[in-house]
């Protein structure tokens, strides 16, 4: 090793010395190299160190250890050195870079983002006091150094402080139901269905610059190709068919086409109590009129409060269902029919777990004081 090195630095001297300049630039020329020399020298691996130290104690000589591994004498010098005063091969610890913020500045960055979750990092660096500039990379480390980590925020429908009220009310009414009590209400809703939907969640797995290939992008039709809005009702000892509401539906239509086909026979086979929500067309005085006089008792429902309604995890279970299907649908005739299809699939176990839920669903919106829950 040393002999080849000899050889490139007289190479060196062949080619950097110059008779009118002397020492000095064969000196230059010297450092320039080894600086070179030594940069490209590969740095050990924890399995190197060991072999190069197994070696050194059966008596092989450093130089040809070094020639072996390809790094200079010297670093088997010093590795050897430091085995023999601690013991073992690792480096010693280092401070590393010295950081950039305070443990003040650091509570700072931590308390701007939890008392105001929607900001950015890099208004939080334009903010923060006494401090010269940083990257916005480093709050995010101090933010993910305190388990603050960004996230996709969960979507829920406005609440105003009474909608909170009426709903705290209400399940505090109700949270000492027992699951017979539940078992005799027959749950009801409308959902809309898209035939074409752009999952925000969906993941492409590409390489670098294929971000248009044409089997990376996902096409989506900008108003989804159209849809469909379907209405059902659920029980724990049944369900009623799934029925396409074609159109908007007014209050005339929801008792034309809905009460009085659907959930009268419904309600009288079951021996349950009706639920809707409060939507426009099921508080319409025609349709407290068609109650009053088929006898209905129907459950009062706080308003803004799909979680409490367990029909709402049966769509997302009728929609998963229907993506699942393959081919997809193509037209809305076939959407109808395949969500129609699907509906009658599910198994009745599913809907009696949801419903057995509502006590769960009371004490969790209790919880949240009214608020947005998990369901």
């Amino acid at each position: 090793m040393g002999r080849t090195l000899h050889v490139q630095m007289m190479h060196v001297q062949h080619v950097y010395m110059l008779p009118e300049r002397g020492w000095v630039d064969y000196s230059r020329a010297v450092f320039m190299y080894a600086t070179h020399y030594l940069e490209d020298m590969p740095r050990l691996t924890d399995a190197q160190r060991n072999n190069a130290i197994g070696r050194m104690e059966a008596g092989e000589s450093q130089s040809d250890i070094a020639v072996v591994l390809n790094v200079t004498q010297s670093t088997i010098s010093r590795l050897w050195s430091r085995y023999q005063q601690t013991g073992t091969s690792r480096d010693h610890p280092r401070s590393g870079r010295p950081r950039v913020t305070t443990v003040a500045q650091d509570r700072y960055i931590r308390l701007r983002h939890l008392r105001q979750r929607f900001l950015t990092a890099s208004s939080t660096t334009n903010a923060i006091p006494g401090l010269r500039r940083i990257s916005d990379q480093t709050v995010r480390n101090r933010l993910r150094e305190a388990d603050i980590r960004p996230r996709r925020p969960a979507r829920r429908i406005i609440l105003t402080r009474e909608h909170r009220r009426q709903r705290l009310l209400w399940c505090r009414r109700c949270r000492l139901w027992r699951v017979q009590q539940w078992r005799r209400v027959a749950f009801s809703d409308e959902s809309r269905f898209m035939l074409r939907r752009a999952d925000g969640r969906a993941r492409v797995y590409r390489r670098r610059g294929e971000r248009y290939a044409a089997n990376c992008v996902q096409e989506a039709d900008r108003f989804g190709g159209g849809s469909v809005m379907m209405w059902a009702s659920i029980c724990h000892t049944g369900r009623t068919n799934l029925v396409h509401i074609p159109g908007n539906l007014n209050a005339v239509r929801y008792c034309n086409e809905i009460l009085q086909p659907h959930v009268i026979p419904f309600l009288n086979a079951n021996n349950v109590i009706f639920q809707h929500d409060n939507a426009r067309p099921h508080t319409a005085r025609v349709v407290t009129a068609f109650f009053n006089q088929n006898n209905v008792v129907v459950l009062p429902w706080p308003s803004r409060s799909p979680d409490l309604n367990p029909i709402e995890h049966l769509w997302d279970e009728l929609d998963r269902r229907v993506r699942r299907r393959l081919p997809e649908p193509q037209t809305l005739q076939q959407l109808v029919r395949a969500l129609q299809e699907e509906w009658t699939a599910i198994p009745q176990e599913v809907i009696q777990t949801l419903i057995r839920s509502m006590g769960s669903r009371c004490q969790t919106v209790i919880n949240s004081n009214g608020g947005h829950t998990r369901y």
